[in-house]
């Protein structure tokens, strides 16, 4: 992910300004993640936290919540920001947790760089972390069919839900719920809520 992460270097003060708020959020992304954490038990992990919005967020309404990302200068901003909520560079792909130490990983459209063929493994880690039963909500651009497409910071990825809930059925997660939003002027996306089999 490193020309990934560079990408995002390159441009973080303009992402943090355009997008580093919840107030900037959908109404309705806002709710299922505000509802999701509420449902889950145990520490959870803002994967690929950005400025740490969402972190902050939930941290806020109570959960017992840390953010990782890779991009350095997003994690001072959200250390600068956000004071009495942890923050840490590390990588989704190798999360500095023990096995089954997680109840609950927020993952809100920081797979969306991963091609096809390699989003196996920030799934894999992510099932490692996560207790039997633990909640992972996944936000992604959603599609009919799974396609890459030019993102304004470096490419990304549509993905078709049947496609999406194949990887990670792969990965010991079951689908339990799938919600997906288009609306004029925005791209569809999607998110899916699946918990980590036994």
């Amino acid at each position: 992910m490193t020309r990934t992460t560079a990408a995002y270097t390159n441009r973080a003060t303009e992402y943090v300004d355009a997008l580093g708020t919840v107030r900037l959020m959908h109404d309705a992304d806002r709710h299922l993640i505000e509802m999701w954490a509420a449902a889950a038990s145990g520490p959870l992990i803002d994967a690929g936290c950005g400025p740490g919005h969402w972190t902050q967020h939930l941290a806020e309404r109570g959960a017992d919540i840390r953010g990782i990302d890779l991009v350095p200068d997003f994690i001072d901003h959200a250390r600068a920001t956000h004071p009495g909520t942890r923050f840490d560079v590390g990588s989704i792909e190798s999360i500095d947790e023990p096995d089954a130490a997680i109840g609950g990983i927020l993952a809100w459209f920081s797979t969306i760089h991963h091609e096809p063929s390699d989003i196996a493994v920030p799934l894999a880690e992510f099932a490692r972390v996560l207790r039997p039963g633990g909640s992972l909500l996944l936000g992604y651009f959603d599609a009919d069919e799974t396609e890459a497409f030019d993102h304004a910071i470096v490419r990304a990825y549509r993905w078709k839900a049947s496609d999406l809930e194949r990887v990670l059925g792969m990965a010991r997660f079951e689908v339990i719920d799938i919600h997906r939003r288009a609306e004029p002027g925005a791209r569809p996306v999607g998110a899916l809520i699946a918990e980590r089999r036994n």
